[in-house]
């Protein structure tokens, strides 16, 4: 079963890939969108979640998602047009590290998606490249709660793939930016989002038994939720932060 199937079948009950809750995401957006004439980007959009709740808030602004599967993109493009919101939206089916504009953008959205750019600062990085003059970038990535135990490195990670919140958000200032915000995800967004994770997916299983993913579904579910439950659950943070460049 493919990656990104698994993860369009996961996410179909929370839609927003990473833990954040409405009240969050909702919040988030109305700190960093600008009012008037706007442009944003997306950097690895998944299925636009976070750009149709942008568009809708702000009629004026205009958006760009890039994703690199097809599938996910063609059907974002036709939950955009369904919704009315095709004449302002733009998908881009392609590596979101590559992706060229004629256009500067007042806001470089990529929130749980800096696997894509191989980490934090990279994603910052090719975020600096797209963003107009006065712009802001909000970016979401994990961080660790608490130094990982034996259970946590067991459930995959790496004790060096994230450092704790405070050495984070040093990085990210030495690196050039200033932090203008930031949502420390709650262990209930958290709980939120596993139980939606391996639930969606399961229920797709369980109602679907002949299909020839089915067993492969339910296996992936329930080992995610037991690297959950047993290994990083309680350890493992997620921190969205809105964020200027310091100097221009």
């Amino acid at each position: 079963m493919e990656r990104h199937r698994i993860s369009s079948l996961a996410h179909t009950d929370h839609p927003i890939a990473a833990p954040l809750g409405d009240d969050s995401v909702r919040a988030l957006l109305e700190r960093t969108l600008p009012h008037g004439d706007a442009r944003l980007l997306d950097l690895g959009c998944g299925s636009g979640a976070w750009i149709t709740r942008a568009l809708a808030a702000r009629p004026a602004l205009r958006a760009d998602g890039v994703d690199t599967d097809a599938e996910t993109m063609a059907a974002a493009r036709r939950a955009a047009a369904e919704a009315g919101l095709g004449d302002r939206l733009a998908f881009h089916t392609e590596d979101a590290g590559e992706f060229t504009s004629p256009h500067r953008y007042d806001v470089v959205l990529s929130v749980g998606a800096t696997h894509a750019f191989g980490g934090l600062l990279p994603t910052l990085e090719a975020a600096r490249r797209h963003l107009a003059p006065g712009g802001s970038v909000l970016v979401g990535d994990c961080f660790w709660e608490r130094e990982p135990g034996p259970a946590t490195l067991d459930a995959g990670f790496a004790a060096d793939e994230y450092d704790d919140l405070a050495t984070t958000v040093a990085r990210v200032t030495a690196d050039g930016w200033t932090p203008l915000y930031g949502h420390a995800s709650t262990l209930r967004e958290w709980d939120d989002y596993e139980w939606s994770w391996t639930g969606s997916l399961s229920r797709w299983a369980l109602d679907h038994p002949e299909h020839p993913d089915a067993a492969q579904a339910l296996e992936v579910a329930a080992d995610h939720r037991d690297a959950w439950l047993h290994g990083y659950r309680g350890t493992l943070g997620f921190i969205t932060l809105l964020l200027r460049p310091t100097t221009p």
